[in-house]
């Protein structure tokens, strides 16, 4: 059946349209909108790299090791545990929607995805290899070699096209379609009353002065302990360590709530383990205010309707080494 438009439905059509659109613009936070344009085969060779653990000294530990994307892009644990089971400093943030952040890490050193993707790899508490050494086991796989070709017309591999490829595929990690970003968009039964209630006191206590935007978060830095100060467990000093300057002590890159429910534990030492106590601490000194049992309950609601869906794809088979690939040395 051919479905015949009345100017007058079309009119009312737009107006909906248009009615849905000035109600978003209102709000503090916006939908996640999926990227739109990337490179597929690059995506593809990223998607190989960011699974391959032998990018590590190891051959044990992959970018998917601290960001797992089956985990809601991070480990689920306080800190991660890097080459020979050492013990982090700090909290692995989530990957997904990163490339919403406006920098990366939690002190931002690194300006975007690409400047990140290099670093755990020549960390010697992270993946601790170099860069030389990652590209010789890279150069040493011939499918590797056929499929950087094709990608980036060029004979030689190179460090740049390894961050380049990873930062690619990390651009497809957004979490569109959660059941808030449809309430935003004109849905409006996709949130319960206590949803509501507790988007609303979400805002009407300031949370919404850090955690805006379309990532609610990741766009800003901000001092950890504004009314009072926190007993951090990690020895990380934040934003100083990259400026110099002692007024960004403490500062750290404001996290995105997107997909907080499984982005546990919280905070940059990942000290509250709960979403309850993450708002209760939040709420006491970040913004001098105590919330009840009620409340906090009702912005947690507010807070797990920010899960959108979960990046879906098909695991990439990795080339197998070859007689000429340096084996890993996981025991020394």
């Amino acid at each position: 059946m051919r479905i015949r438009w009345t100017p007058v439905a079309l009119a009312a059509a737009s107006v909906l349209v248009i009615g849905a659109a000035v109600a978003q613009s209102q709000e503090p936070i916006q939908p996640i909108v999926p990227p739109q344009q990337v490179n597929l085969g690059m995506v593809e060779l990223g998607k190989k790299l960011y699974f391959d653990p032998r990018l590590s000294k190891s051959g044990f530990i992959s970018c998917n090791s601290c960001h797992n994307l089956s985990m809601g892009g991070t480990d689920n644990i306080p800190t991660s545990i890097g080459d020979r089971w050492q013990q982090g400093p700090i909290n692995a943030p989530t990957v997904l929607n990163s490339s919403l952040n406006v920098a990366q890490f939690w002190d931002g050193r690194a300006a975007d995805l690409k400047a990140q993707a290099g670093g755990p790899i020549a960390n010697p508490g992270e993946m601790a290899f170099t860069h030389t050494l990652a590209l010789g086991v890279l150069e040493s796989i011939p499918a590797y070699q056929r499929e950087f070709k094709q990608v980036f017309g060029k004979d030689k591999i190179d460090i740049d096209q390894v961050t380049t490829a990873i930062a690619e595929f990390e651009k497809t990690l957004v979490t569109p379609n959660s059941r808030f970003d449809q309430w935003l968009l004109g849905k409006k039964d996709a949130l319960n009353a206590d949803e509501l209630a507790g988007y609303k006191l979400f805002k009407e206590s300031g949370c919404v002065g850090c955690h805006n935007g379309p990532a609610v978060g990741g766009n800003s830095f901000q001092k950890m302990g504004v009314v009072a100060p926190y007993q951090a467990s990690s020895p990380a000093q934040g934003r100083v360590a990259v400026t110099g300057k002692d007024a960004d002590r403490f500062n750290f890159k404001v996290p995105t709530l997107r997909n907080v429910e499984m982005t546990y534990p919280y905070f940059h030492d990942g000290a509250a383990n709960t979403l309850t106590e993450a708002v209760d601490v939040m709420g006491r000194l970040q913004l001098g205010k105590k919330f009840t049992p009620d409340e906090n309950a009702k912005i947690v609601s507010f807070l797990k309707t920010l899960t959108g869906d979960q990046p879906s794809f098909t695991l990439p088979i990795l080339p197998p080494s070859s007689d000429k690939t340096p084996r890993p040395h996981p025991f020394k």
